[in-house]
């Protein structure tokens, strides 16, 4: 039996949660316990008494959560006020984005917590299936933000995306092709605009062409071309993903200072870096700010902002995994599982993520490494 605990949480304006009442009905089914902080659903849609309905016991606080609990389950990295809750050998299951967070990978490691990276679980077949359904609702939301950020109000240049008969349409430049780009543009395309996508993958833009049927240009860049698309747009989305790793610097400061003044520029992978050179994390109760001239939304956690969506469709594809967490732990479940094995982040104070590795440049054992590494020193005890 494993103790399951949900704390609230606590990122500027996140209101999502890591476990819904079924999730917890499923979990006691299975012969576990759930503790969970009273509040933890209240903004997401959930009661106190549903949770207590489904069969969770309720906790008045965060410290009584982690105290009770063998594995944690969150939605966002811990923050530093919740470091002092960890105990060595507790278990964590959430999004971490540590190639972009060398003070939390370091506090996991000294801690010894084992954790999974929900962003880093990885199929046979290379999808990640606990980052789509977040990567979807944030490249929606994506092209909702910079619909408003065009507004005068908001320092925008004060244009419509879809325009008028008889004015021009935005420019929308969206850098990447993957789900957070594919969703982006769909909403664009919907709102009118002038949607360009670039993508480094052929494959992928003919994906895209199918399914946009020559309503979008898709483009495949290299730098002249990309700074070319970015000086003539009035919305860039940043939408790049590399598994697990910080992202790359794709477009410039010399880029977004070429665009006109009162232009948009959204960073969907500010979480993992940013790919816009001149972003920088931002929050819901702040979310602009301008550089160069250009109106740059870059907040970290865009789904919170959807709470009850973005719970909805995250717990339904997170639970399966965690109720083979909590009935074989995270070493025994990664060991079965190899979609898990591969969103391992942090073992036994061990680094066994290698995109992580290579942000920081610390030492890194493959999970399979670090599991086989556990067994001998098992087997070498008296």
């Amino acid at each position: 039996m494993t103790v399951v605990g949900v704390p609230k949480e606590i990122k500027d304006r996140e209101g999502r949660v890591a476990l819904q009442p079924d999730g917890v009905h499923e979990l006691i089914h299975h012969g576990h316990e759930v503790v969970v902080q009273s509040g933890a659903g209240k903004t997401a849609g959930f009661s106190d008494g549903e949770y207590e309905r489904a069969g969770a016991r309720l906790v008045g606080s965060a410290g009584e959560v982690f105290g009770a609990s063998d594995l944690i389950v969150k939605v966002k990295e811990p923050i530093p006020s919740e470091y002092p809750l960890f105990r060595e050998g507790h278990e964590l299951f959430t999004y971490l984005h540590l190639a972009a967070d060398r003070e939390l990978t370091e506090f996991l490691l000294e801690r010894k917590v084992n954790s999974v990276a929900y962003e880093t679980v990885e199929d046979k077949d290379g999808s990640l299936p606990l980052l789509t359904p977040m990567s979807e609702v944030a490249g929606r939301m994506a092209t909702q933000a910079a619909a408003h950020c065009l507004e005068s109000p908001q320092g925008g240049a004060g244009i419509l995306m879809g325009g008028v008969p008889g004015t021009p349409a935005a420019r929308v430049t969206i850098v990447g092709g993957g789900v957070v780009g594919f969703e982006a543009a769909k909403i664009a395309v919907g709102m009118r605009a002038i949607v360009r996508v670039l993508d480094i993958n052929p494959k992928r833009l003919a994906y895209l062409g199918d399914v946009f049927g020559g309503t979008v240009d898709l483009v495949v860049p290299n730098r002249a071309r990309t700074a070319s698309y970015v000086a003539e747009s009035d919305v860039v989305i940043g939408a790049v993903l590399v598994a697990g790793a910080k992202a790359p610097k794709l477009i410039s400061r010399e880029m977004i200072a070429s665009m006109r003044p009162g232009s948009v520029a959204v960073d969907v992978a500010i979480d993992q870096g940013g790919c816009i050179e001149t972003a920088r994390p931002t929050t819901h109760s702040e979310p602009t700010f301008v550089e160069e001239g250009v109106v740059h939304y870059c907040v970290a956690n865009i789904p919170g902002a959807v709470a009850r969506t973005s719970t909805l469709a995250l717990t339904s594809v997170t639970l399966p995994y965690l109720l083979k967490i909590a009935a074989r732990g995270v070493e025994g479940a990664a060991r079965e599982d190899g979609s898990l094995l591969r969103g391992l982040s942090t073992l036994g104070g061990e680094l066994v993520s290698a995109p992580v590795a290579r942000a920081h440049e610390f030492p890194l054992l493959t999970p399979e490494e670090a599991l086989g590494l556990k067994r001998r020193v098992e087997e070498r005890k008296p």
